[in-house]
């Protein structure tokens, strides 16, 4: 594993690459790392003959929050860009979970001939309705009223299965620790990015290689009915349905979702 790092827009970002092989990206989500893809890498399923890029999105992990108060998901997809040339890198897998799935799209719609194929792990390509819209502002007021680790300890949570915090809380709790790091500032920033992104559902109907779609049956931040809306748009889609499982698959179905990532970066 080796640890690299870019300036881009004043920021130090920072980014893993790990293995030898044709380059794959995973792209991390709101208020984590790339360590949250650790375990899917170290899964048995998981191919060994890749090169995988793991950047920290800006304000995340070791790297630094952008300044300005403009920053779009756009921004975030440039950043991308910035990584994979300073790579040498013109072709590529791209897989966002979240909010680097929405990234990734904004990715595809400017940089689509650099990609060869496109993932959305509990994502989506709609643009925020105006309830979504309202509770992220609510949101935003609560970061801003009690604090950012405040606000993760009530929320994160929620993105995992009963069953699942349950049997294993350990694994909660590790993330919330890991959320000590993010700053209000942070938060609030793709908070508004997210809020502003437009529908980016042209992406997937025009993109011409395979999409893959991790899809959690029992996902609140990316309703399940939502995620099916989408699989029908693109020419060819991968799609996989983890029946007993919320918003962090590669947390709470390790080996099944490195499973899926496997099979599709080796279908034809």
């Amino acid at each position: 594993m080796e640890s690299k790092g870019i300036v881009f827009n004043d920021s130090k970002v920072y980014y893993r690459v790990i293995g030898n092989g044709k380059p794959v990206v995973l792209l991390h989500g709101f208020a984590e790392d790339s360590a949250i893809w650790d375990d899917l890498i170290g899964s048995k399923e998981f191919p060994t003959n890749y090169s995988v890029i793991l950047p920290d999105i800006p304000g995340s992990g070791r790297s630094q929050l952008l300044a300005g108060t403009d920053i779009s998901i756009g921004t975030y997809a440039e950043c991308l860009k910035a990584i994979l040339d300073k790579e040498s890198i013109t072709e590529c897998t791209l897989i966002g979970h979240s909010m680097g799935g929405y990234i990734s799209l904004a990715f595809a719609e400017k940089y689509g001939s650099m990609l060869n194929r496109l993932g959305l792990f509990h994502s989506s390509a709609f643009a925020d309705d105006e309830e979504k819209k309202a509770s992220r502002r609510k949101a935003i007021e609560f970061i801003k009223d009690k604090g950012p680790l405040a606000f993760l300890k009530t929320s994160l949570p929620g993105l995992f299965t009963d069953g699942f915090k349950q049997q294993h809380p350990e694994v909660v709790e590790a993330l919330i620790e890991r959320g000590k790091a993010f700053t209000g500032e942070a938060l609030i920033q793709y908070y508004n990015a997210m809020i502003n992104r437009p529908d980016t559902t042209e992406v997937l109907k025009t993109f011409p290689h395979p999409i893959l779609f991790i899809i959690g049956e029992k996902d609140i931040a990316i309703p399940f009915e939502a995620s099916l809306k989408q699989c029908h748009l693109p020419k060819i889609s991968d799609v996989n349905i983890l029946s007993d499982v919320g918003h962090m698959g590669m947390l709470e179905e390790t080996d099944k979702c490195a499973g899926f990532i496997t099979a599709f970066l080796n279908r034809p």
